[in-house]
């Protein structure tokens, strides 16, 4: 089967996105099937995969993103010989896929992966919630109900789209990831970080960005701090420098320099005995949808210390494989200083969630996923056009 995977950003950008599209592509490409990746920019990036096509787009600052609204003639023609389109993106390379691939037959598939309403919020904080709500439910709807098939990958991700409007038929399919890796990973020795071995480590693995809330976890961990005497943080992952410029004083502001370790990006292949060499996982983002670090730190073995929201609250239990709290300081500190200070929870609720994570292997979605692309390339039936669609075709003939 030839599968194009559509997204407006891809490699070198490092995001919860882009490692699901190269894990399933990796896992799709085992079983023999062909899989292209479609997107936009980085035209002068070696890629070290195969079957990456890439169109010009406008960088947009320094976010990783680029404006488009059109693929290069081959690359156009190339992703009309697919026999199914997943589409990661439902703005520029939703309705890319939607110009493209209906008037050929050829059936789309949407994954949401990002709460849209909330990263409005954290990176455009003056616009109104009700603008960015009101923009997405007059969006979605009618974009979910134009393909062929919708996915979720959490429960609570289908509640938000609901909210959104959304109306269309909507399964839920778990992001997969790589656990063998997390499983059989070997921890780092802490002296070559200057911890000790009774220390209490904590660890943050992701972007460092203004969705992650990690402002709110840096002050709950300052409260921590107060308490235990031997309780350390360590920030794994990189982002926006404009961010980190603001966070990385932060830490000094709250007195707390001396038990913060910022390491920066580190290799994937690292990242495994990273986890390893720590004792519990901690996150306050509430704009995640399915945490691919939250599910490496339990196949990693940790206990996992989040806020109840969508994502995050589908994939952890309360009590059993890690803690959650509301988005509220002091219960987010209160329930963190409760798990560094037992040991024997640690313990348990790690070992649970390293059980809890069986569910998310990549080689049970991909096949999962695989059951929707055959059953969409059995069932497709021709769609006519809309009037839109007919005129950006037009006007994209123009443009040559």
């Amino acid at each position: 089967m030839r599968i194009g995977m559509m997204a407006d950003t891809y490699k070198p950008y490092v995001s919860g996105i882009t490692t699901y599209i190269d894990l399933n592509k990796r896992a799709l490409e085992e079983s023999g099937h062909e899989v292209y990746v479609f997107t936009f920019g980085d035209l002068d990036y070696q890629d070290n995969e195969p079957r990456v096509i890439r169109s010009p787009g406008l960088p947009l600052a320094d976010t990783g993103f680029y404006l488009s609204l059109r693929y290069k003639t081959a690359a156009k023609k190339l992703l009309q010989t697919m026999d199914v389109v997943h589409v990661h993106h439902p703005f520029l390379s939703g309705r890319l896929a939607l110009r493209y691939c209906r008037p050929k037959q050829i059936p789309v598939i949407f994954t949401n992966h990002t709460r849209y309403d909330l990263y409005a919020q954290a990176r455009l904080p003056l616009m109104p919630v009700e603008v960015s709500q009101s923009m997405l439910q007059a969006y979605m709807p009618d974009f979910c109900s134009a393909v062929d098939l919708v996915i979720s990958p959490s429960p609570g991700m289908k509640k938000v789209l609901r909210q959104y409007g959304v109306e269309s038929h909507i399964e839920v399919v778990p992001n997969g990831a790589n656990l063998k890796p997390f499983h059989n990973a070997q921890p780092l020795p802490r002296a070559e970080f200057g911890f000790k071995e009774d220390d209490i480590l904590l660890v943050y693995a992701g972007r460092i960005a203004p969705e992650k809330n990690i402002g709110f976890l840096l002050q709950s961990f300052a409260g921590v701090s107060k308490v235990i005497p031997n309780v350390y943080l360590l920030i794994i992952g990189g982002g926006q420098k404009e961010h980190e410029e603001v966070l990385k004083p932060l830490p000094g502001e709250l007195g707390i320099q001396d038990r913060v370790r910022f390491t920066g990006m580190i290799p994937y292949d690292k990242l495994p005995s990273h986890l390893a060499m720590c004792d519990a996982f901690v996150t306050a983002s509430v704009t995640e949808v399915h945490p691919f670090t939250v599910i490496e730190a339990m196949a990693a073995g940790l206990p996992i210390m989040g806020i109840d929201s969508p994502g995050v609250g589908d994939s952890v239990v309360d009590g059993e494989s890690g803690l959650l709290s509301t988005e509220d300081i002091a219960s987010y500190t209160a329930k963190l200083t409760y798990l560094c200070l037992n040991r024997d929870l640690q313990k348990e609720m790690g070992a649970a969630a390293r059980a809890a994570s069986e569910q998310y292997s990549i080689e049970r979605t991909t096949k999962i996923m695989l059951g929707h692309y055959n059953r969409l390339t059995q069932n497709t039936k021709p769609i006519k056009q809309s009037l839109d669609e007919k005129l950006m075709a037009i006007l994209e003939e123009f443009l040559k």
